[in-house]
């Protein structure tokens, strides 16, 4: 019998994966492989938000496996050396796994092709598997990325998409080949009390549902705080429960402004997929320097501690915050609002925030989150750096009667209207009445500040 492995990482899924395909029409037998690695701990990839969803996607995985004739193998240890063993024992040829783009991913996979060169086994890594256009498979002339969004978005809509795969009709895995226990959701503690359902059962359920009917809508409410108009799909593409090419694949099909807009979001995802695969020590430091000599010492520290903890003082800020606690999840607007407010109204160091994200998204993507920080602070991408979000015009325009607010902060439940966004204009025992913290600074000083910093005053 011919073996082959497939390694699963951020692939979570049956459906349109080009290496379980791939290894099922090459070999006899199959075996798909998930390694629980310690070193992603130590390099700060896990939180327990992440690590419930990750359970839930990997239970689904293997029922989905299962309904194949197959079953999924868990390991625990150095991932090359669990996938070195189990080619031993297996005499597999062939390994089949996506493609990263971290400095950590292509490290490791560096290391496992070594590897497996010495064990006679060839190794097999498939691009297009967790972004729609490969790194570096558009480029502009001369350079080895796009660092504008715009004109990488044109070349990027006019590419060929691969043709979705259907899930095999049936796999065979070795006998004898010993597993782990699949992790449960249960056995994960500190998770947040919203967290969302993960697996791909759930996610093609989601992606399904959205696209008959609310997708339509999406181009004029997406940045709807209250409405909650997105698709809530990223969880499920991060961890590739969803195949972002069969998602646009199904999206051009259904066609108008809304699957339009929603195409983009995804080829926004790719765009810094790419950014990071060419730079990849953009995920700690800055695309381009400004120089900035960001806040630090006590009040600093204060300062950040209320903006992690919802009370700014500004209830748009504190509402997102809150949302990010409860759910391991927040809007996209609310992701803009915040880092707006740290980065530049703060005028703390990006980082902190990007860390403080990676500590409870559920959706914590190292290309998409800590690139995103950077083009809210002007240290990335974006065309303009110096744009400063006014968290109170922001909440007017997006949470215009103040659900959103509401919702989330609820002891100003009682305030009517936009009046909730500016509880500080109330005055004697109206003010007292609100347990509610004042702003942790005036919008026109934190704005003089970073302006001075930045030598735009």
């Amino acid at each position: 019998m011919t073996v082959s492995v497939v390694l699963y990482t951020s692939d979570l899924r049956v459906h349109d994966h080009p290496p379980l395909r791939a290894a099922v029409e090459g070999a006899q037998e199959v075996v798909p492989l998930f390694v629980r690695d310690p070193a992603v701990d130590r390099a700060g990839f896990t939180a327990p938000n992440r690590l419930a969803f990750l359970a839930d996607c990997l239970a689904d995985l293997d029922r989905g496996l299962r309904d194949r004739g197959g079953r999924l193998v868990v390991r625990e240890g150095d991932t090359v050396s669990e996938v070195r063993a189990l080619v031993r024992q297996t005499d597999a040829e062939e390994v089949h796994m996506a493609a990263g783009v971290t400095a950590f991913a292509r490290a490791r996979e560096a290391r496992l092709r070594e590897a497996l060169e010495e064990d006679g086994c060839r190794l097999y890594v498939h691009d297009g598997v967790v972004t729609v256009v490969p790194p570096g498979d558009v480029l502009p002339q001369g350079r080895d990325h796009f660092a504008v969004f715009t004109p990488y978005c044109k070349r990027w809509i006019a590419e060929p998409l691969r043709t979705p795969l259907p899930a095999p009709g049936a796999l065979r895995v070795p006998s004898g080949v010993r597993s782990e226990r699949v992790p449960r959701r249960s056995t994960v503690a500190g998770a947040s009390p919203g967290l969302a359902v993960g697996g791909e059962s759930e996610g093609r359920k989601l992606l399904g549902s959205w696209l008959a009917d609310q997708v339509d809508t999406y181009e004029e409410h997406h940045d709807d705080l209250a409405g909650d108009a997105t698709s809530r799909l990223s969880p499920h593409l991060h961890f590739g429960a969803v195949s972002a090419t069969e998602a646009v694949h199904r999206a051009r099909r259904r066609g108008g402004a809304g699957a339009d807009a929603f195409v983009r979001q995804v080829c926004w995802r790719d765009f810094h997929h790419q950014v990071l695969a060419a730079r990849p020590e953009a995920a700690h430091t800055d695309y381009r320097p400004r120089q900035d000599r960001w806040r630090r010492g006590a009040e600093a520290e204060e300062d950040l501690a209320a903006w992690r903890e919802g009370r700014t003082g500004y209830p748009v800020v504190d509402a997102a915050m809150r949302q990010l606690a409860h759910e391991g999840w927040m809007h996209n607007r609310g992701r803009l609002i915040t880092a707006s407010f740290l980065t530049k109204t703060l005028y703390i160091d990006w980082r902190e925030g990007a860390r403080h994200f990676l500590s409870l998204l559920v959706d914590g993507d190292v290309a998409n989150n800590q690139l995103n920080w950077q083009w809210v602070a002007g240290t990335g991408t974006d065309s303009r750096p110096q744009r400063v979000l006014n968290p109170v015009r922001q909440a007017r325009r997006y949470d215009p009667d103040g659900s959103y607010v509401r919702r989330w902060v609820p002891e100003l439940a009682a305030l009517d209207g936009p009046a909730v966004h500016e509880p500080w204009r109330l005055t004697g025992s109206d003010r007292a009445s609100f347990d509610y913290p004042d702003p942790v600074v005036e919008l026109s000083e934190g704005l003089m500040r970073f302006r001075q910093a930045r030598g735009t005053a």
